[in-house]
Parts: structure tokens; C-alpha cells; sequence
């Protein structure tokens, strides 16, 4: 039994207690940095600052200048999906992000997002992208736009899941094989794959988003 086998409640899966343990983490970490924000800021304050202007620097660059006003839901499933990520390679932990309830629920915040910011933006003209550029062709391209949109979330959630629930287990695989050689730069490589993953979902669910505006535009 772990030190933190009261986060295990009978009644609640252990993905959704690990989501709630890290979701009240990152508010108290939160609350902290910006307790006393100072123009020197202390390390907290100065450690947040970096990965959120790491963050703001990327959406600009992927998104432009009117990407900005996603900056609170991209930075928060990117330190959301980042922390869920490195928690399952603390012994007796797991990662909320191995689990496909976790992930799915993410994804499909992302695809409603993108739809609803599409027909906000350009109206019901948004939805002749799905019927092809010319009338004649809607039978043919209906189909194929609906089941490409529909495997957005599919992609953004399988992808997500089976990288992290797939590392977990060929950690636990070797650890129980060689013990003593191999689990350095095996947790080296998650590490690195936990940070992939989280730019993976940030990268693809701007693009989406961007690609809806686009679409206003034309």
C-alpha cells in the first residue's frame, strides 16, 4: 500500500479520483504562484510564467494573433494532460490520461469547440464545407467530411490513451523482467513521450480550431 492509497475510493473509478487529485494540485499550485506576483518573481511564480508563455508563444505561432482568446483552454489541457502524463511514472500512481474515458472527454470538448466557434463565426454557411464546391457532389462528399470530422476525437483521444496506457505496461513488463537494468532509460523515454503526447493534443486541437476559423474566412 502506497502513502497516497486514500486517493483509491471504493465508490469512484481510479481515473476520476486521480483527474480530481490533479485538477485540485494544479489549482493549489496555481493559487500559489500568483499569491504574490512580483516583477522578480520567486522560483513557483518564475517556473509557471515559463511554461505558460511556452504555451502562449506556441498557440500564436500555430493559431495567430485571434488564437489568443483559446489561450485558457489550451493551457489548461496542456498542463492538465502534461501533469496526468508524468503522475503514472510515480510508483502506486496512475495516469488519469491511461484510462479512454479520460481522454474521449477531452477530445470531444475539442470537437464541440470547433464547431460551435465555426458556426459562430461564419453562420450556417459553415456547413457547406461538408457538401462539396459543387451541389451535385453532396452525395458523395457529405459522407466522406462527416466520418473525417467524426474520427477528429477518435484520433485526438485513441492516441493519447495508447500511447501513455502503452508505455505504462511495457514499464511494468520490464521492470518485473530486469529490475535492475533497463528501467532508467525506459522512464527516460516516458518522460519524453508524456511531453509528446501533450504537445500532440495541443498542436492538433489548435489546428482544428484554426481550421474552423479558416473556414469562416472563405
Amino acid at each position: 500500500m502506497h502513502p497516497f492509497s486514500f486517493l483509491e475510493n471504493p465508490y469512484f473509478p481510479p481515473h476520476v479520483t486521480y483527474a480530481w487529485f490533479i485538477m485540485v494540485m494544479l489549482a493549489l499550485l496555481s493559487f500559489l504562484a500568483t499569491r504574490r506576483v512580483d516583477i522578480y518573481p520567486g522560483k513557483l511564480q518564475n517556473v509557471m510564467e515559463v511554461i505558460l508563455t511556452t504555451f502562449n508563444n506556441l498557440l500564436v505561432e500555430t493559431m495567430g494573433p485571434e488564437g489568443k482568446r483559446f489561450f485558457p483552454l489550451i493551457a489548461t489541457l496542456g498542463l492538465y494532460i502534461l501533469t496526468s502524463n508524468l503522475l503514472g511514472l510515480v510508483p502506486g500512481f496512475e495516469s488519469p490520461t491511461s484510462n479512454l474515458n479520460t481522454t474521449i472527454s477531452m477530445a470531444l470538448v475539442v470537437f464541440l469547440l470547433t464547431h460551435i466557434v465555426g458556426v459562430k463565426i461564419h453562420g450556417t454557411k459553415y456547413l457547406k464545407q461538408f457538401m462539396g464546391p459543387v451541389w451535385w457532389l453532396t452525395p458523395l462528399m457529405l459522407p466522406i467530411e462527416v466520418v473525417s470530422h467524426l474520427s477528429r476525437p477518435v484520433s485526438l483521444s485513441v492516441r493519447l490513451f495508447g500511447n501513455i496506457e502503452g508505455g505504462h505496461i511495457v514499464v511494468s513488463v520490464l521492470f518485473i523482467l530486469v529490475p535492475l537494468l533497463v528501467p532508467l532509460p525506459i522512464l527516460i523515454l516516458k518522460i519524453l513521450i508524456s511531453f509528446i503526447q501533450t504537445l500532440v493534443f495541443m498542436l492538433l486541437s489548435m489546428m482544428y480550431i484554426a481550421g474552423a476559423m479558416e473556414e469562416a474566412h472563405h
